[in-house]
């Protein structure tokens, strides 16, 4: 099969073949759009939502995809009543409803099975519930959580609008809204499907994917909910860029909802900064090169896929199931696709524990109080450990030096 993904040269917006350097400015665009203060942080059931979903429907329509969400429209709507208490009963609700929009679009292909691409587009408006942020209240513009994730998500539609290498598919491409009021978006798609979903190929998500760090690493978990993943992703690999591999398929985004359908799903993520959920999560910020590289590898995953067989599901292990409860927080963003020995901080909170024992970003924790810090998994297990007003040693390694301060939670 004809290899295109690194010819560098693409469809976009079905307008005519582009160079690299076009295609990384035109998801510079849209990011600069989805991202802008004209859609105030695009908070699910406010005008800056619907603006954003108005300018993806625009996009799409451009491009030639098919509308997929109800009535013939591109839109997929309906309200949720949020709940004081997540274990209310939907009697129990209470405040005003909310309005969430999916936006669907569609390349029908007349195959036998499809392929689902998504992200989400909403973000958490001007801060409030969801926000890390102290202060006033100010535009959380989500660059790269989640304008990034939409910006690939419309260049692949791009890509595989009349690809005649990726013909054996359909191909349906879902902008989530809801997702950061607890992937309200998604689960409700899984629940209300415009296609079968017994026609389900595999899905795709694309979320936080604008900071790829060549140092560290690209995220893509799912990998063990088909036999076929790791095989496709090894044949694939993207330039030299180390690939961090996670087999489950529950995790905090959408995949997971389609794969609770037994669904083979794949997460791709660029990793977690000090940015996240703050107002400073803007453009300046994002990798577009990085994002380019990313798309393109995706694309070369779904060719690798195409004239095989509808992918097997496999159950994994939910992770999340086993992950220690704490009540307490040194008050750090931890390096998630940090792969050595530790817990690499990549962010200190102002006034929490860690800010002040001196802590610094790049700091390694190696140990708290008696419990060894080996991984992500060991530094919560410690952190289960204590209460609020305990007092114990924390030791990180800074460079070459290992460094010891008490902290009090």
């Amino acid at each position: 099969m004809k290899k295109i993904v690194f010819s560098f040269l693409f469809f976009v917006f079905a307008v005519g073949l582009f160079s690299q350097e076009e295609q990384i400015e035109n998801l510079t665009n849209l990011v600069k759009q989805l991202s802008s203060d004209e859609f105030a942080g695009r908070e699910t059931g406010t005008e800056g939502q619907d603006k954003a979903a108005e300018y993806i429907i625009e996009k799409m329509t451009e491009i030639g995809l098919t509308p997929k969400g109800t009535d013939d429209s591109f839109l997929q709507e309906f309200e949720i009543t949020p709940k004081a208490n997540p274990h209310m009963s939907e009697s129990q609700a209470n405040g005003e409803p909310i309005l969430v929009k999916n936006v669907i679009g569609y390349i029908d292909n007349r195959a036998e099975h499809t392929v689902i691409i998504g992200a989400h587009y909403d973000h958490l408006g001007m801060g409030g519930e969801g926000s890390l942020y102290v202060g006033d209240k100010e535009i959380h513009n989500g660059a790269d959580d989640n304008a990034s994730g939409v910006a690939i998500l419309l260049q692949l539609a791009s890509d595989l609008i009349g690809n005649e290498n990726t013909a054996s598919n359909n191909y349906l491409f879902i902008a989530f809204s809801g997702e950061e009021k607890g992937l309200w978006g998604s689960n409700y798609y899984c629940k209300n499907p415009t296609i079968e979903l017994e026609q389900a190929n595999y899905m795709i998500n694309m979320d936080m994917v604008g900071r790829l760090d060549e140092t560290k690493g690209l995220a893509i978990n799912g990998v063990g909910t088909s036999p076929l993943w790791e095989e496709v992703l090894t044949e694939t690999k993207v330039k030299e860029q180390e690939l961090i591999l996670s087999k489950s398929g529950v995790g905090p985004s959408d995949h997971t909802s389609f794969y609770l359908k037994e669904i083979p799903v794949l997460h791709f993520f660029t990793g977690q900064h000090e940015d996240y959920h703050k107002p400073t999560d803007d453009i300046e910020k994002i990798n577009f090169k990085g994002m380019y590289l990313i798309g393109t590898y995706i694309l070369d995953i779904i060719e690798h896929l195409d004239n095989k067989e509808k992918l097997e599901f496999v159950k994994t292990k939910d992770e999340s199931a086993e992950t220690p409860r704490f009540t307490v927080t040194l008050g750090v963003m931890p390096d998630y696709m940090f792969q050595g020995d530790g817990m690499r901080i990549d962010g200190v909170t102002e006034g929490k524990p860690a800010d002040k024992a001196g802590f610094k970003t790049g700091d390694i924790v190696i140990k708290m109080g008696e419990i060894e810090v080996s991984d992500m998994m060991s530094y919560m297990k410690a952190l289960s450990e204590f209460k609020k007003g305990d007092k114990t040693t924390v030791i990180v390694k800074r460079g070459k030096k290992e460094i010891k301060e008490k902290v009090e939670f």
